[in-house]
């Protein structure tokens, strides 16, 4: 029986129909050699799993369980992309800081076609509790791109493009904070991630929910366009050197012991941490 599968690599996905159930994991891994050029050694396929394991490549395609059209994220470097790696990624214009943008938030917040994409997300979208919330926590919720892991450069493993102290940042907002996180992505991108990175099985924290691109809406201005998000990128060049999590750690620690967070500027949260920590 052939089998239909796509693969998202590099931004890109490439469709696969020439492979059948009777054939393995190597043989998936020869055709994307093809199509992408990376080496079968230097491809990790996300997803395909064996018992509970990552399928090795002598397991054939049909004992996977495939579901027709199945999507499947592989993370790779082709052998002659190796050095280019160690430099910056191209840049991104289109990417917007949200906290650059403030003044046009407000402005097209309220706009009624807004407000009922929101009531329609509200009604329809099911949050899928993967830990209670716990009471006289507050709630932090964060953008796993760019965030918590730099998804436009490219590495052989996840862990390589996680943003330094994450897991330090994690188990000390959790004392104060239920942590949700949210992603303008496929929910099965999102739990493969945080299954990479060691977040969704970290034992000092837990996940309180997962959100994906069907609990969001898209907010269009005159001067912006689409809004996003550009915290963190370059991961190969600021691996070393990023602090950015620990002083936000501060800044969240800070503000827990607030009764709400109505009179704060998040966009001045640097000064209002240099402010405190100077008292």
């Amino acid at each position: 029986m052939s089998l239909s599968l796509t693969i998202k690599w590099g931004g890109q996905e490439y469709t696969i129909t020439s492979l059948s159930e009777e054939d393995t994991v190597l043989d998936l891994k020869q055709s994307l050699k093809g199509l992408t050029g990376v080496l079968p050694e230097r491809q990790k396929l996300l997803g395909l799993k064996m018992k509970g394991r990552p399928a090795d490549d002598d397991v054939k395609l049909g004992a996977l369980k495939l579901k027709p059209n199945t999507k499947i994220m592989m993370m790779g470097t082709r052998e002659e992309s190796l050095e280019d790696v160690l430099g910056p990624p191209p840049d991104n214009d289109d990417v917007i800081n949200d906290f650059d943008i403030e003044e046009e938030v407000v402005e097209v917040e309220n706009r009624e076609e807004n407000l009922l994409k929101i009531s329609r997300r509200v009604k329809e979208y099911k949050v899928e509790v993967l830990n209670p919330p716990r009471e006289g926590k507050k709630l932090l919720v964060l953008d796993v791109d760019y965030t918590l892991f730099d998804h436009r450069s490219c590495a052989e493993t996840g862990v390589e493009l996680m943003r330094p102290y994450l897991h330090e940042f994690l188990t000390s907002a959790y004392e104060d904070y239920d942590i949700v996180i949210w992603s303008a992505t496929n929910m099965k991108w999102i739990e493969a991630k945080m299954k990479e990175l060691g977040v969704s099985t970290n034992a000092n924290y837990k996940i309180t929910f997962m959100l994906d691109s069907a609990a969001m809406i898209t907010v269009h201005t005159p001067r912006r366009g689409l809004i996003d998000i550009r915290p963190f990128m370059k991961a190969h060049l600021n691996r070393d050197k990023d602090k950015e999590l620990l002083k936000l750690t501060q800044y969240l620690k800070e503000i827990a012991k607030l009764d709400d967070f109505l009179d704060l500027n998040h966009k001045h949260w640097e000064r209002y941490l240099s402010k405190k920590q100077g008292q």
